[in-house]
């Protein structure tokens, strides 16, 4: 029985559907981009590519639904297994992007390699290189020592691949990448957002029915954005961003999207001429110099299970020609120029007629508010030409009334601080009395200046702790 034939009009800049041909797109608003795709129809009624619970399509009482850990795997790397809440789970799909040459591949081919090796079969699909190509890469970042049960297989048709791994039955498939991918079924061109659409869907069926975990790597475009399709980061199980500075080795693992973990981890890793190494004392490798300077403030942020300290840089100069430029660098601009606004308006800071450039020192972006106090510190040292006397830490969000609004897991900053030897660190007052009720702390003194020591610590190893109300009391904190 032939398959049946439809035809869709879909817009090629942003994928919106049409049911006819129409001059404009109404979501994007490009013109002339709305094309005719006919799409054979794949569906299979008996076979579904989504796990079931076994009540052949009846309705039950969630409660009545039993719940067991997923299974997973490691995938010899810890950084990418923190990331992915613990190791790789059986039958999900996982997509990685990032911008050419950051690492991805790299990546993925030492943990394919370390997979193979304690596991079994492993597929390598590469859609952009030929097997001499990616064997010279395996050589470099794999020591030498390249499995035998990891296999290159250079194809873009996905029948042709799903036909091998019919037959291989490989416990790891990788996909690099989907954009170089294209089905025989689909009247399109590889990379179009039908095909990216359309082979995105075979994979997951494979994945779920077979329970094997696949790893597909994405392009991703100017602005940064993943190549293709929105639909596609809805129907895998986790979406990772692998992003990091040219000029620096420093890279960093993100995930956007987890279904089996928390999307607040993050990995670090060192690029290198032997491959990805990992970084486990992320502080420490971002903190070079924590001398007490002009401008500089050292700030932290707690992603996923860790605290992260960095140094943030702040530079004041006198504006020559016409307006002030104010510059952001690892920090969101708009946060930036509330931060002036509220240093004008609350500490008395004349900012009008003065270039304002901030930097995260490392290559670090924070999108936290947490950073918010250490920028206005910074920008005032700078500004004054003054410093602290002391090491000191500053974290706390800043409203626009120039209070100080609580961040969580401060305890934790607290006693990283503690661990890279600060002697002090400023936070907000509701944060600083929550740390001395918590019982997380030892309190060797009182009032809103306090001395604590972790639990576990040498009790000579102390940190104060200094409240402040509003950005003020932090600025007095700071230079006192």
């Amino acid at each position: 029985m032939a398959k049946k034939q439809k035809s869709v009009y879909m817009c090629t800049e942003c994928g919106n559907e049409y049911l006819s041909w129409q001059g404009q797109c109404s979501y994007c608003g490009s013109w002339n981009t709305i094309v005719e795709h006919k799409i054979s129809d794949l569906r299979e009624p008996s076979v579904d590519s989504r796990r079931r619970t076994g009540t052949e399509g009846r309705p039950v009482k969630l409660g009545s639904v039993g719940t067991s850990d997923y299974a997973r795997m490691s995938s010899g790397i810890g950084e990418l297994d923190r990331v992915l809440g613990g190791g790789i789970v059986l039958g999900s799909l996982v997509l990685i992007s990032g911008e050419p040459g950051i690492g991805k591949s790299t990546l993925i081919a030492q943990s394919a390699n370390s997979i193979a090796s304690s596991y079994g079969t492993v597929l390598y699909v590469s859609g952009e290189e030929s097997e001499e190509q990616v064997k010279l890469r395996a050589d470099r970042v794999c020591a030498g020592s390249v499995s035998d049960n990891l296999y290159i297989y250079p194809e873009t048709s996905i029948e042709n691949i799903l036909a091998v791994c019919g037959d291989m039955k490989p416990c790891f498939l990788i996909i690099d990448s989907i954009q170089t991918m294209y089905s025989s079924e689909v009247d399109s061109v590889a990379g179009s957002v039908t095909q990216i659409r359309a082979c995105s869907n075979l994979l997951i069926k494979f994945a779920k029915t077979n329970n094997v975990p696949v790893f597909i790597v994405a392009h991703v475009t100017k602005s940064g954005e993943l190549a293709g399709p929105k639909t596609i980061e809805h129907m895998v199980d986790c979406v990772l961003s692998f992003a990091g500075e040219r000029d620096r080795d420093l890279r960093i693992l993100r995930s956007f999207k987890n279904r089996f973990g928390t999307t607040d981890e993050i990995g670090a890793f060192r690029m290198t001429s032997e491959g990805m190494i990992e970084v486990s004392d992320l502080s420490g490798s971002l903190i070079e110099n924590d001398s007490c300077e002009e401008g500089s403030v050292i700030s932290a942020v707690y992603e996923g299970s860790r605290p992260v300290f960095f140094e943030i840089q702040a530079l004041v100069t006198q504006a020559n020609v016409g307006f002030a430029r104010r510059t952001a660098v690892g920090i969101n601009y708009n946060r930036l120029s509330m931060i002036l606004a509220v240093l004008e308006k609350k500490a008395g800071l004349n900012l009008l007629n003065y270039d304002v450039y901030v930097n995260v020192v490392g290559g670090m972006n924070t999108g936290s508010t947490a950073t918010d106090l250490a920028v206005a510190l910074a920008i005032y040292s700078s500004f004054k030409g003054k410093t602290s006397s002391r090491r000191i830490v500053a974290v706390g969000e800043v409203g626009l009334t120039g209070h100080l609004r609580s961040i969580p897991n401060t305890e934790k900053i607290v006693q990283e601080a503690v661990r890279l030897g600060y002697e002090a660190v400023i936070l907000p007052d509701r944060n600083a009395r929550q740390s001395a009720e918590s019982g997380k702390v030892n309190v060797s003194d009182s009032g809103r200046t306090v001395t604590v020591t972790p639990p576990g610590s040498d009790g000579s190893k102390g940190i104060r702790i200094i409240g402040a109300s509003n950005i003020r009391d932090a600025i007095k904190a700071f230079i006192g």
